[in-house]
């Protein structure tokens, strides 16, 4: 019995998300990890990248009203129509592009649903994925899930050319070949905060157009833009529109990533193809969470203002970053801070996670575990660590005091 399950599909996807220990033993996501680790400590957690407070007062009311007047019970398959209106007017509002509610939107279980749902009915066994490395961990899992081959282009660091994290078109270029079928983009991107510059975006439609190939965007992160970034959907683009499937979700927009709604929308052929795997999934859920972020999603100024209340948490972190030593790159978009923990002296990113707690009492994620093990991005960003802004103005003030006051040596 334990060799069988040992060769079932789950042991691929635990070894391409890194979670494979050497016995064999799929070991839980850096996230949970990480946030025991804060558990048990006593620790501010600036790891996993989940808000302490709770979305608008409106959305939460019209939440529990629905739960109050009976819409408990399973949803329809693609979601409420009330919330696939209010998507297609949101993408019309702010990205000028026009869907059918009926038939060019999904409801999924949070973005990460729909990212699988659309890996596994895009892709067959064999075909590659291009995805931009480093990564959020469960693209590696669900390419893997699908059977299908995945094949990266590097965010690199800022360097003597750029103060951003950016993209070689050449090497985009080269990831493409005869065997891709999807390019899997995240824009704002998380783990490092980049916002994906015109011209990259523009490089990554022309090789996707030459080749024939379809791209799934991830912008979980949309609304969290700062400073003079923008954020461009790669759908908007000459070419684009027929061959995008864009993902999108309330979570991060909103401050309630436990609700899980998400959404995918592109041409009817490519959400006909993501229902029919969704519907095998999760079928349906969030069923009062639904008319909530319908009404969610029209709160314009409610979004704006946590955006200039994480754009003021932002600037504290890193300020308290660089007091405390760290080389920082202030990000451009999500709630993600990438640091350089080598300027205090740590060699290894996971080590120095591991005993964070205990020299400073904050909880932080090496961005090791968003790249391919043992890969070139691995080596290159060996000391480079997130620190997650989402959290209270007084969490991260006192972090940042507790990081000033550790000794590194």
């Amino acid at each position: 019995m334990t060799s069988r399950v040992a060769a079932g599909r789950w042991s691929a996807v635990a070894r391409a998300a890194g979670l494979l220990g050497s016995d064999g033993v799929p070991r839980p996501t850096i996230f949970a990890q990480m946030t025991a680790l804060a558990s048990r400590t006593g620790s501010i957690n600036l790891g996993q990248g989940y808000p302490d407070a709770g979305g608008p007062h409106a959305v939460l009311e019209r939440a529990v009203e629905a739960i109050r007047s009976g819409q408990n019970q399973y949803a329809p398959g693609p979601g409420i129509a009330e919330l696939r209106r209010a998507i297609a007017e949101h993408q019309r509002r702010h990205r000028g592009i026009d869907l059918d509610p009926d038939t060019e939107v999904l409801v999924t279980t949070g973005a990460t649903e729909a990212i699988a749902a659309a890996v596994l009915a895009l892709t067959e066994p064999g075909d590659e994925v291009v995805t931009l490395e480093p990564f959020y961990d469960s693209y590696a899992a669900v390419i893997a899930l699908a059977g299908a081959e995945r094949r990266t282009v590097a965010l690199h660091p800022p360097d003597a050319t750029t103060t951003r994290w950016h993209l070689d078109p050449d090497e985009i270029r080269a990831a493409v070949g005869p065997r891709t079928r999807l390019i899997l983009l995240n824009t704002p991107h998380n783990p490092t905060g980049a916002v994906l510059a015109p011209a990259e975006l523009e490089v990554i439609a022309a090789v996707a157009i030459e080749h024939d190939v379809l791209v799934v965007t991830d912008e979980v992160y949309e609304h969290l833009v700062y400073d003079d970034a923008r954020h461009i959907p790669i759908a908007t683009l000459p070419g684009m529109a027929e061959r995008t499937l864009t993902v999108s979700s309330a979570g991060k927009t909103f401050s309630v990533t436990g609700w899980k709604i998400g959404w995918a929308c592109g041409p009817a052929r490519l959400v006909n193809a993501v229902t029919a795997v969704k519907q095998f999934l999760t079928y349906t859920s969030g069923a009062p969470f639904q008319p909530a972020i319908a009404l969610a999603l029209g709160l314009d100024d409610a979004v704006a203002a946590l955006r200039r209340s994480l754009q003021d948490r932002r600037d504290t972190l890193c300020t308290g970053l660089r007091e405390a030593g760290f080389d920082v790159v202030v990000p451009q978009g999500t709630y993600f801070v990438i640091a350089d923990a080598a300027a205090v002296g740590a060699r290894n990113a996971a080590v120095f996670c591991e005993e964070l707690p205990a020299r400073a009492g904050v909880v932080a994620i090496p961005v090791t575990a968003f790249t391919t093990p043992g890969g070139e991005a691995a080596g290159a960003l060996a000391t480079h660590v997130r620190f997650a802004f989402c959290r209270s103005a007084d969490d991260i003030a006192l972090a940042c005091e507790r990081l000033a006051r550790a000794r590194w040596a």
